[in-house]
């Protein structure tokens, strides 16, 4: 009786178990728009659109490809001055990793990225430093690998996030003078996951 009691609660349990681990549906998308911000001081931001597709290995962890394009300025540093480029599109393709906490309606997450950033070019600059002549800058397009580091809130399927973008400087050596284009930027962004959710 006792051998037939205790197979009753492990079978309940891993019933149990196995209904928790089936509470939600593991493939959603996530669709984003938002503002990005160059790290740069003194350059300005712009937009930024996103599409993420996610599969969830748990209620509480997903991965995903995130893949963006956001619309910035590139920032020039020369001398310890500033300059700013013409606006350019920064597309990213990212392998990411998040994680929500809790199990309510409204859940705090934290996530990370990896992967390639292809960054547009920028146009023409002028500089000029110690009454040199002036230089003409051609700002190229050019691929860096990067990272990225978010945090967020979810809230039902509305999903909003603040993501740090790591991006490599791109350096060009011009008369002895190092001539810094900073690609790094910040992304403020709204969305909704489509799909997915508890059943």
């Amino acid at each position: 009786m006792k051998v037939m009691k205790n197979y009753l609660a492990g079978l309940l349990m891993l019933v149990a178990l196995s209904a928790t681990a089936q509470e939600y549906k593991p493939f959603k998308v996530n669709v984003s728009v938002g503002y990005a911000k160059p790290f740069n001081a003194g350059t300005s931001g712009g937009f930024l659109v996103a599409v993420e597709p996610k599969y969830g290995l748990s209620d509480n962890f997903d991965l995903g490809l995130r893949l963006e394009a956001a619309s910035v300025a590139r920032g020039i540093q020369y001398n310890g001055n500033t300059t700013t480029g013409d606006v350019g599109t920064y597309s990213s393709a990212l392998l990411t990793g998040n994680y929500l906490f809790g199990a309510g309606g409204v859940r705090p997450f934290l996530g990370l990225g990896v992967g390639p950033y292809s960054i547009g070019a920028a146009g023409t600059v002028v500089i000029s430093s110690n009454g040199q002549a002036n230089q003409n800058i051609d700002l190229v397009s050019d691929t860096k690998f990067g990272g990225m580091v978010r945090g967020g809130i979810k809230a039902g399927h509305f999903v909003a996030a603040a993501e740090f973008n790591f991006i490599p400087s791109t350096d060009r050596t011009i008369s002895n003078q190092t001539i810094t284009s900073n690609n790094a930027y910040l992304g403020i962004k709204i969305g909704a996951d489509i799909g997915g959710g508890r059943r």
